[in-house]
């Protein structure tokens, strides 16, 4: 689970780093969604890498839902019988709702595949109009669209930041002073993630992307 989830949390800064370069203008931004179906030429096929990326992170997504149920299942099993008294727990929001967390970012991956990949869900939808896409996708008429945007990353920046304090540890960050580091580390990847990815659809509304 923390393998895949450290593959899925790369993908996820490469694809914000890329989505930042909407700030460069259409002609800038619209060159780079075409050059992305172009890497690997001419050992790959046109767009071949791009099939390549969205196998592997489809693997990885299912791995990591498998991980996670397995998980699940062995801590019901090693508690059979619940607790006559459940005290408070002391822990994050991210770690008592990683579960639901999950669920909505799964949820949303998929809405935001039929917005922005496939362009089905995008009042624009045209191929390779990645600017025009995304500026007519939250354009200020559009603002329930930014606001469920919005809760998504956000769920998705709280669900990261467990999954990184948690395969911090796992992959051997046990010490006091790694676990200091391990909080610091995903509390800032986190945040991060989460201004970079709202940046463009704030970026749009208030009027600096057209």
């Amino acid at each position: 689970m923390a393998l895949t989830g450290i593959l899925l949390i790369g993908f996820l800064y490469l694809h914000m780093i890329g989505n930042l370069k909407i700030f460069f203008g259409a002609e800038a931004f619209d060159h780079y969604a075409a050059w992305l179906r172009t890497i690997g030429t001419p050992l790959l096929p046109h767009e071949w890498y791009l099939w390549i990326q969205r196998g592997v992170l489809t693997v990885a997504v299912v791995g990591h839902i498998v991980a996670a149920t397995i998980l699940a299942r062995r801590a019901r099993q090693a508690r059979p019988v619940k607790y006559a008294h459940r005290p408070k727990v002391q822990g994050s929001y991210a770690a008592r709702t990683m579960r639901w967390g999950g669920v909505i970012v799964l949820l949303f991956v998929i809405y935001h595949i039929l917005d922005l990949t496939t362009g089905t869900l995008n009042p624009n939808g045209v191929h390779l109009e990645a600017y025009k896409n995304v500026s007519t996708d939250f354009a200020p008429g559009r603002w329930y669209v930014t606001l469920f945007y919005t809760l998504s990353i956000v769920a998705v920046g709280f669900h990261m930041r467990h999954g990184i304090w948690s395969a911090l540890r796992t992959l051997g960050q046990q010490s006091p002073r790694g676990e200091v580091i391990a909080r610091a580390t995903a509390l800032v990847l986190s945040w991060v993630l989460v201004l970079g990815f709202l940046v463009v659809p704030f970026a749009v509304l208030v009027g600096l992307v057209d």
